[in-house]
């Protein structure tokens, strides 16, 4: 049986204090790593900084810092501080995230996103080696005077990193993307996962990305997973998805513009995925979330009787997961934890 590990997104809708406290305390549970969503919300390396404090063994990652509204150096030396600050756990989630927040959030342009991850990741390997940086591309560094440059002149790193190789994560759902994860990343950050479509949806760019694959870098590692809860009762859990799911695939984006949309379609939802996209943005939200399929919600969690839950663990794992990422659900997250733990 392959081994998987277990890891979590930090919930800190409320109070990023007590989300911190509850991530000590399933560290001591046995969880592998964090993630630290940013999107609009709370910035993220603020949030990493202080779990870096409170943690001692746990993997803290971003996910994601989009690459347009930091420069590929900022976003090196983000990950680089905070992997000197937990003495080498570090994870670094970087996507492309969507035109609505870079263009209507951050008031950048919304182009060339490949091109953009491509070279972030490029040049972050570069800075963390502390290569002396000379770049011209989507990025100029330095910049050149027929850009306006006066004074600028390549620089490297000014302090030395614990490590010269941060693993880095990749958001992608789109097959040219998800080609370029498997090529370049270490790991792949999906979202909306559904083991049962992952080979039919992704298989065929994963297979060519890592054809291309530097063999340094190891096998791709594959983040996925869902809301978590077992026991009597459990299944409720799964229509805690329906205004999640609502709000990707009727929200995030326009129409023709909406990669969770296009995903839902390829799962073979089209007709709930045109309801759900309609009635959201037609401010109806309540029959947007009633609109998206039970099905759908059950197989983007592990929510059920013990059993059966860990039948959707396998599922995952046979699809090629190999970072279970839960959202505990209920009064007792780290007993949860421990016991999905036990069965990796």
């Amino acid at each position: 049986m392959t081994p998987m590990e277990l890891s979590t997104p930090l919930q800190y809708a409320g109070d990023p204090r007590a989300a911190a406290d509850e991530a000590a305390a399933l560290e001591a549970a046995g969880l592998d790593a964090i993630w630290v969503a940013e999107a609009y919300g709370f910035d993220s390396p603020t949030i990493m900084g202080y779990l870096a404090a409170r943690t001692e063994r746990l993997r803290i990652g971003s996910a994601v810092l989009n690459v347009y509204s930091r420069t590929p150096a900022l976003i090196a030396q983000t990950a680089a501080g905070l992997d000197a600050l937990t003495g080498g756990r570090a994870l670094l989630g970087i996507g492309a995230s969507g035109p609505q927040v870079v263009e209507g959030w951050h008031g950048r342009r919304y182009d060339k996103p490949l091109g953009r991850t491509r070279e972030t990741i490029e040049l972050a390997r570069r800075i963390w080696r502390r290569e002396v940086i000379e770049h011209h591309g989507i990025t100029d560094m330095p910049l050149p005077p027929e850009k306006g440059g006066t004074l600028g002149k390549p620089l490297k790193l000014l302090t030395r990193p614990v490590r010269d190789t941060i693993p880095v994560y990749v958001a992608a759902l789109g097959p040219v993307n998800v080609r370029m994860t498997a090529e370049l990343a270490d790991g792949w950050l999906p979202f909306l996962y559904v083991p049962e479509h992952a080979a039919k949806i992704w298989g065929e760019p994963l297979a060519e990305g890592t054809a291309l694959r530097d063999p340094a870098l190891g096998p791709l590692s594959v983040v996925a997973g869902g809301l978590l809860a077992i026991g009597e009762g459990a299944e409720a859990v799964r229509d805690l998805m329906r205004p999640v799911m609502a709000l990707y695939v009727g929200g995030m984006g326009a129409p023709g513009r909406n990669f969770y949309y296009d995903l839902v379609c390829s799962y073979g939802y089209e007709a709930e995925a045109a309801a759900v996209q309609e009635h959201y943005l037609a401010g109806r939200k309540r029959e947007a979330e009633s609109a998206v399929p039970a099905e759908l919600c059950e197989l983007v969690c592990l929510a059920g009787p013990e059993g059966y839950v860990r039948e959707r663990v396998e599922a995952f794992r046979e699809a090629g997961v190999t970072m279970l990422n839960v959202t505990p659900v209920g009064p007792e997250p780290a007993r949860l934890v421990e016991r999905v733990k036990s069965w990796l």
